[in-house]
């Protein structure tokens, strides 16, 4: 099974950081991409908590928004306790995640800063999302045990479990949870269709610019429970392209 990459969106804390690095090193996950980080992943503190993770935490890499951390991803999922503006399903990391192992598909695993976690932007790149269950009375989880947590149940299901022994389709929120095509569109792919709905839509009206990232919030859940392929991404970018030639024709 292919290994999902952490991604951790401006994480504020070396100790975290070097942390995250150990516990990926401990579940054999390997690829460690940093947002726009708020501490240096080279300190002294870093590098002590990554014990014999220095190498993940060497090799990762350092981009400066989370559209650059997805590219050439065709599924993620972000770890959130929000309540947000649409309806979510918010499920377990030992329900969800399995769905990121798919063969031949390249996946992330999306963690938010320490003092706010992902905001409703954030949230807007993943297609499936995480909360993990704890104590009401203080649910807080430090962001590297929540990222322990999460890898451990990766780590799990990538060593007792094939994708046909997942949970039925019906009860995960009618996702396809098959080995997916390798022509799966990848998620920078979407962002750039998306880009330009949001472009065709203003310029016919039917966004307007106070309400077009609410309406693009339901566009996007929409879309990302299609599974669209690179094709269909492509017709559709097509019917778009001939809609604002026929405007400006006319």
């Amino acid at each position: 099974m292919s290994k999902p990459r952490i991604i951790l969106v401006e994480p504020a804390g070396a100790l975290n950081v070097g942390s995250v690095a150990r516990v990926m090193k401990n579940m054999q996950l390997e690829e460690l991409i940093l947002v726009n980080p708020k501490c240096d992943r080279d300190s002294d503190e870093a590098r002590k908590m990554a014990v014999h993770g220095i190498d993940v935490l060497e090799q990762a890499r350092i981009v400066e928004n989370l559209p650059d951390a997805l590219q050439g991803c065709q599924k993620a999922i972000a770890t959130t306790a929000r309540s947000r503006s649409i309806p979510t399903l918010l499920e377990s990391p030992r329900v969800a995640l399995p769905w990121l192992l798919s063969e031949n598909v390249n996946s992330a695993l999306i963690f938010g800063p320490e003092d706010r976690g992902l905001s409703n932007n954030e949230l807007n790149y993943a297609q499936r999302f995480v909360c993990i269950p704890s104590n009401p009375a203080y649910p807080s989880l430090n962001l590297a045990q929540a990222v322990a947590i999460c890898a451990y149940e990766l780590y799990q299901a990538n060593a007792h479990q094939s994708i046909e022994k997942l949970p039925p389709e019906e009860s995960l929120d009618s996702f396809d949870l098959s080995s997916a095509s390798t022509d799966k569109a990848s998620l920078d792919i979407l962002e750039q269709y998306y880009q330009q709905l949001e472009e065709v839509l203003l310029e016919v009206g039917y966004l307007y610019a106070h309400t077009a990232p609410a309406r693009m919030e339901k566009f996007r859940r929409l879309y990302n429970k299609a599974n669209l392929t690179s094709q269909e991404v492509a017709m559709l970018r097509g019917i778009l392209r001939q809609v604002s030639w026929a405007i400006n024709k006319k």
